[in-house]
């Protein structure tokens, strides 16, 4: 089976986040731990450059972004095409519930569009909300109720 960068984001994601592992230290010791487990070097390659931009994002002064309460996203076409009409539907939800503003929207977005799959669905979408809400900081709170939502839609709901 053939995986992709965000099935290796993923794999990073629930087998290290709970880990004192600093990916950008044990950066070599991981990628090999991948290799191990049957990922291919170049996906695993694209999966920590994707990573790289994620922490960039971080560093960078992502300039905040303020909505009124009338604004619009609107989608560029290339957007739209990765992103259908659910998974744009979904990030208006989450935006309107005040788990992302419009920034971390932005971040979303643009996490989105630089992995090379021609679409992501509803699932990949909210693993890269989780990740994205994980690294940036003062969102404890929004990634706790996301990596709710995720583990319910993974595991069943047990209310």
């Amino acid at each position: 089976m053939k995986h992709t960068v965000i099935d290796i984001l993923i794999y990073l994601f629930e087998h290290y986040v709970d880990d004192e592992i600093e990916l950008g230290i044990d950066q070599d010791r991981v990628k090999l731990e991948l290799r191990d487990s049957g990922f291919d070097d170049n996906q695993v390659t694209k999966a920590f450059d994707w990573l790289h931009g994620l922490a960039n994002s971080n560093e960078q002064s992502v300039t905040s972004i303020s909505e009124n309460a009338t604004s619009v996203r609107i989608y560029a076409l290339a957007e739209e095409t990765k992103l259908d009409a659910e998974c744009r539907g979904f990030l208006h939800f989450l935006t309107e519930v005040g788990v992302l503003d419009a920034t971390n929207r932005e971040v979303v977005i643009d996490r989105v569009m630089a992995l090379e799959a021609d679409e992501i669905d509803l699932a990949q979408l909210k693993w890269i909300v989780l990740m994205v809400l994980f690294n940036r900081p003062g969102q404890e709170q929004a990634f706790v109720w996301m990596e709710d939502l995720v583990m319910d839609d993974m595991y069943g709901c047990v209310h």
